[in-house]
């Protein structure tokens, strides 16, 4: 574990020293990513001019959501560069058969190779989002709310990657230049409002089938003290192990049904 996240850190630091020589490149890439999810805010806004309270949700309370959502989802989207491209890169390419030729674990080297810099700008500005609504609303966290706000992130961080690993290894089955990823992916922005809009069967699925419930909106809504999700946080580690250790058990097996392209 100390030899990876050594090279992690070494990967990290030597993709963005390359990625930063290009400031203006850089820079520009931030803003359009900020612009982008304040677009999606936007919708929060439109819709609170018309309704003061959305099943018993407040704006501001909405908003918080939104803000707590943006830091799992952002250390995803910064790591998760290659799962999005993998079968057109690594499988139709046959860039993977590099890949297993290297004295490194195969899935470190896919989400180490390249990074997404720029997505980080969203971890600011959800920190912002949060700290901002948590004090118009009076909120305190303290070192232990603090805490939990860090592993609920590194958990939703988690439960995001196992997902769309899981949807990745499709490609080891079914040789294709887009994959099934970029769909599922749109799905995210549910996890973003609360559970409680939606119908049963949505919330079923994105609870305990596609678990971006446990990824943000359960330990947001603990944070705001709703004491009727109070179950799901202790949930929490256990949802993520689950889901990590079949990630990780479905991307053993497409390794081994892995053929190569034969070119």
């Amino acid at each position: 574990m100390r030899r990876y996240l050594s090279l992690f850190a070494r990967y990290f630091v030597q993709y963005a020293k390359v990625r930063l020589s290009y400031r203006g490149d850089f820079l520009l890439s931030v803003l359009a990513t900020v612009a982008s999810t304040a677009c999606g805010m936007a919708v929060v806004f439109l819709i609170f001019r018309h309704v003061p309270r959305i099943a018993g949700w407040s704006f501001t309370q909405i908003l918080f959501l939104y803000g707590f959502s943006l830091l799992p989802l952002s250390l995803f989207n910064t790591i998760s560069v290659n799962l999005y491209y993998f079968s057109d890169s690594y499988i139709v390419m046959g860039k993977f058969d590099q890949v297993l030729l290297r004295p490194v674990h195969p899935l470190f080297q896919v989400l180490s190779e390249k990074f997404r810099l720029e997505a980080l700008g969203d971890t600011v500005l959800g920190l912002v989002i949060l700290l901002s609504c948590a004090r118009s609303m009076g909120l305190r966290f303290g070192a232990t709310g603090w805490l939990f706000i860090l592993l609920a992130t590194l958990c939703g961080c988690a439960l995001y990657t196992a997902v769309f690993l899981m949807l990745t290894c499709v490609s080891f089955w079914m040789e294709d230049r887009v994959g099934v990823v970029p769909p599922i992916y749109n799905m995210l922005a549910f996890g973003r409002y609360p559970l409680d809009i939606y119908g049963q069967l949505v919330r079923f699925l994105l609870s305990w089938v596609v678990p971006f419930g446990f990824a943000s909106f359960y330990p947001a809504a603990h944070l705001l003290g709703k004491d009727a999700y109070r179950t799901y946080i202790y949930l929490m580690p256990l949802v993520t192990v689950a889901f990590v250790a079949l990630a990780l058990a479905v991307w053993s097996r497409g390794v081994r049904n892995y053929t190569s392209t034969g070119s």
